[in-house]
């Protein structure tokens, strides 16, 4: 147990983390490096959060959670921070091509990582001439470029970031690049005579969990992510992050408690002074909650009051995920394949508005076995099949798995010339009410709250209590989001307000 002393110094004092996710594991290793004695408390038994993995009979390996890698300089710099050489615990390369687009009209798209080959392949595929695509992602990367430093890698709930001139510029910034609208609406300007190629960059807006007919057009810089940036695999597959971050903080003495959950965050005239476990009663003066904020406070904090406006922001969409270990290779598929539906917007509709899953679906095919054969038995692969559906509110999840399930075997099905449902020799099903009781995401919502509200970044939860000193918080339920790179940029915030005092 951490006994509290007035002779402690802000890079000594110690602090818990709750939750072994992604942002608290990278959290703990930044506080660790900056030389903060951190143990992290997690209720089950390993660490990584959404970011796990498991294996199903017959051979097949499969990432539970996160799929997609961007932004990789965000897991580096870590490293680096610790003064360590990132290649000797993390390598990944660079994927091209991106993603594999199936339409509902049977048109095909490779999405290449460089944006001028990705446009000419638009121009051929679609008809949409290449200049106006290059453009496009252009502007996406200018976006970007005046947007990210302010409203990303900085908290947006402390008052000095919004009298920085990089804030100023920012803001300035939004009206020329074409910024203001949803991003349905910004898609539809850009590309209105093709129908597809608006789709395809709606999608983008499930990258955050929102509906592009809602969410604002600044989502619409997302693309550059990939194509101006890049996508990339991780070595041995998404859970690889997790583990190298998790070895870096050990190696910094960060203490891992695991099947250790937290019950309760003590208070004592509005200041952290400890938390309490079924094992014990641990003092610590700053405390960092990794876990969703709606159960943050509901359970952790009975006694206090709870931002209600807060958490009562609509959630973000959730995920009904079929894992299947396939007994044979496609070879027109790569790692990401994306197979639209005929009505995008009957689809969001569905998951937004009437709270189900819509009879025809966008269904999205992840496939690590691609780029790491390991993952499934010779001339196997190993199938991550996920449908974009609304967080669990006491829908019949039973039924309406039994129904997608059909669907989504239909559609690859007929999309690929092939009865997939003969070849599926291992199986396995992640339904919301699943992700909630196994990761404490409220509802099962993969990024917390959505972004369908123009002020939906600043209606996000801080990075820390504004009325209890010592509380923060971390992870893609908080600002700046959800997702690894958002993540990963929490718990950058979060151990600054830490070491800054």
């Amino acid at each position: 147990m951490f006994k509290k002393t007035t002779k402690i110094t802000p890079s000594q004092q110690p602090v818990a983390v709750i939750g072994a996710g992604i942002a608290g594991i990278a959290t703990a290793a930044r506080l660790a490096a900056a030389g903060h004695p951190v143990t992290v408390f997690e209720a089950g038994p390993t660490f990584g959060g959404k970011m796990q993995q498991f294996a199903l009979p017959g051979g097949y390996r499969f990432d539970a959670g996160p799929s997609l890698f961007t932004l990789p300089q965000l897991v580096d710099d870590i490293f680096r921070l610790a003064g360590r050489r990132p290649e000797d615990y993390f390598r990944y390369e660079r994927l091209d091509p991106i993603t594999q687009y199936f339409f509902a009209d049977g048109t095909r798209l490779t999405a290449w990582a460089d944006a001028g080959e990705f446009a000419t392949e638009v121009e051929a595929k679609l008809g949409t001439p290449a200049a106006e695509v290059t453009q496009f992602l252009s502007r996406a990367g200018k976006a970007y470029d005046a947007t990210a430093g302010t409203f990303l890698h900085k908290s947006l709930h402390k008052a000095g970031t919004y009298f920085s001139p990089e804030t100023l510029k920012a803001v300035a910034a939004l009206p020329q690049l074409g910024l203001l609208g949803t991003m349905h609406q910004r898609h539809e300007t850009a590309f209105g005579q093709d129908a597809r190629l608006v789709q395809l960059f709606d999608r983008y807006a499930t990258y955050n969990g929102s509906d592009p007919y809602q969410a604002p057009a600044t989502l619409s810089m997302i693309p550059h992510l990939e194509h101006g940036i890049g996508a990339f695999y991780p070595e041995g597959g998404i859970y690889a992050i997790a583990e190298s971050l998790q070895r870096l903080a050990t190696e910094f003495g960060v203490k891992f408690r695991y099947n250790e959950a937290v019950e309760e965050i003590i208070i004592a005239d509005k200041q952290v002074t400890g938390l309490r476990t079924a094992l014990d009663v641990y003092d610590f003066g700053r405390v960092v909650s990794n876990m969703d904020v709606v159960p943050t406070y509901r359970r952790l904090l009975p006694h206090q009051p709870a931002p209600e406006r807060t958490l009562a922001q609509p959630r973000s969409s959730s995920a009904l995920i079929f894992y299947w270990g396939i007994a044979r290779g496609f070879p027109e598929l790569d790692v990401h394949n994306i197979f639209f539906s005929a009505d995008y917007q009957a689809e969001f509709k569905a998951i937004f508005e009437e709270k189900t899953v819509a009879d025809d679906v966008t269904v999205y095919v992840n496939i690590t076995s691609k780029k790491t054969p390991a993952d499934a038995p010779p001339s196997h692969e190993n199938w991550f099949v996920m449908v974009n559906v609304p967080h669990d509110q006491g829908q019949d999840w039973d039924a309406l798995t039994q129904k997608t399930r059909a669907t989504v075997l239909r559609k690859l099905s007929q999309a690929l010339g092939t009865d997939i449902e003969p070849l599926i020799a291992a199986e396995k099903t992640w339904t919301p009410p699943g992700i909630a009781a196994d990761t404490s995401s409220f509802g099962g919502a993969l990024y917390g709250s959505s972004s369908n509200n123009p002020l939906a970044a600043f209606l996000r939860h801080p990075n820390f209590s504004g009325r209890l000193d010592g509380l923060y918080f971390c992870g893609g339920s908080v600002h700046p989001g959800g997702g690894i790179p958002l993540c990963l940029l929490s718990a950058k915030i979060v151990s600054s307000l830490i070491n800054e005092g």
